[in-house]
């Protein structure tokens, strides 16, 4: 399996992005918890200080006073790391977010392991299981720099809350620049009968990887990038089980309560088949270099084809 080329981190597409937005819109605010730079909304704030708040290492009086901006007509996006603003103020998010359904966009950074040496306080590896129990929230996790400025130009683009949990570290390429990416449609990557690999964020790439090395051993593996964990697109994954008969779900999350859970409860509604998860198992991680990390606790692309082939053999 060659190296895949790597691109820019998906939050760089989050600074341009907001980039974007500041020359177009002016009905959009941005709120941080003094990691500007990190988060890269520091760009917008350049462009448009009027619009732009640092709240501090306040992370849940952040959301409070965002979800107040956007109660009066405002496109308002709240950030930090994925960790921090998930764990630290899931009551604002719940009260004042999710239940009267504001528009406020929660795109999070240096989500997952991959964020490397600041170790497990700033690991984000129950994000998605804290979101998807946030009634109404859309859920997204972008797996490259192309995709990632696409889909959150889309958020602002409607109405209603998202959560984004974007990365670190440089994201290897999945997309053209001119591969249109839509929110709640799952992309297929590569076609095949008998087995179907999904992933999103970082292991999207390391399944591709998998689905090549497949190949050469005469298996037709599906790949299918699921961006967006909520709304779920039930008709690809579906078509997918049904057709394929056995699945793999690869993720840099717990294996609970994550993309998982939700495509697991979606083939079981829909065609259920053997299924394998490839995640993070009743642990958390430790600090370490992000390949070294991804190695270590079972995330890489042979871990993939390893879950593949034992999919295959429960088939039968």
């Amino acid at each position: 399996m060659g190296e895949r080329k790597l691109g820019r981190a998906t939050r760089d597409a989050y600074g341009d992005a907001l980039v974007e937005l500041a020359n177009t819109r002016d009905d959009v605010v941005v709120f941080d918890a003094d990691l500007a730079k990190s988060t890269r909304t520091g760009k917008f704030g350049a462009l448009r200080p009027e619009r732009f708040f640092d709240a501090g290492i306040c992370e849940a009086n952040m959301v409070g006073t965002a979800a107040g901006v956007a109660a009066c007509g405002k496109t308002v996006f709240v950030s930090t790391f994925s960790a921090f603003l998930m764990c630290k103020a899931f009551d604002q998010l719940r009260m004042a977010v999710a239940y009267p359904r504001e528009n406020v966009k929660m795109v999070t950074t240096h989500g997952g392991i991959t964020l490397g040496q600041d170790g497990a306080s700033q690991m984000s590896v129950e994000d998605f299981a804290l979101a998807l129990g946030l009634p109404g929230v859309t859920v997204i996790h972008p797996a490259d720099d192309p995709s990632a400025k696409q889909l959150i130009l889309q958020a602002a683009a409607t109405d209603g809350p998202v959560y984004f949990r974007l990365g670190r570290e440089k994201a290897p390429l999945v997309y053209e620049a001119d591969h249109e990416v839509r929110i709640g449609r799952a992309e297929v990557l590569s076609d095949g009968r008998d087995v179907t690999l999904v992933a999103n964020g970082m292991l999207l790439a390391a399944s591709l990887d998998a689905a090549e090395q497949l190949a050469g051993e005469g298996v037709e593996a599906r790949v299918i990038d699921v961006h967006t964990l909520r709304p779920i697109d039930r008709e690809t994954l579906g078509a997918a089980a049904t057709e394929t008969g056995a699945m793999v779900v690869a993720e840099e999350h717990l294996t609970v309560a994550g993309l998982g859970s939700v495509v697991a409860q979606t083939v079981a509604e829909t065609c259920p088949v053997p299924m394998e998860f490839v995640g993070l198992h009743e642990t958390y991680a430790e600090s370490g270099q992000p390949a070294e990390l991804l190695r270590k606790y079972g995330l890489t692309a042979d871990d993939v084809l390893a879950a593949a082939r034992r999919v295959l053999a429960r088939k039968g």
